[in-house]
């Protein structure tokens, strides 16, 4: 029986991946090295788990293959804190069904929105 889906991202550099979503509130859970480089990395951020392996290779795309979408307590907070850190795609919205929301760019130009359902 399934249980559960952990994205697995392909990435350029999975030890700057790892940094980048550490500077923004996800923590590492288990690394794999090969030959002293980081090949392999689980991060999480509440019950949300995500994996990056090596292998990846950059884009100039707007828009890449997968986005994240992670749900927060706070959007606008979050927003605040991040907005002068990071690349904004898309500042705080609220959007057509029902979620508070903004969109950053990672360092390998993927889309992550973060999201809060609006009271009711």
């Amino acid at each position: 029986m399934l249980n559960k889906v952990v994205p697995m991202i392909h990435v350029p550099d999975v030890r700057a991946a790892v940094a980048w979503y550490e500077r923004i509130g996800f923590e590492v859970t288990a690394t794999h090295s090969d030959e002293n480089e980081m090949s392999w990395a689980l991060i999480t951020c509440g019950t949300t788990e995500v994996m990056f392996n090596e292998g990846g290779h950059p884009s100039t795309a707007h828009r890449r293959e997968v986005d994240l979408y992670v749900y927060v307590n706070d959007a606008t907070a979050l927003y605040e804190r991040l907005k002068e850190e990071v690349e904004v795609v898309h500042p705080l919205y609220d959007a057509f069904y029902g979620n508070r929301e903004f969109i950053i760019r990672d360092l390998n130009r993927f889309w992550v929105t973060f999201g809060e359902p609006l009271a009711q």
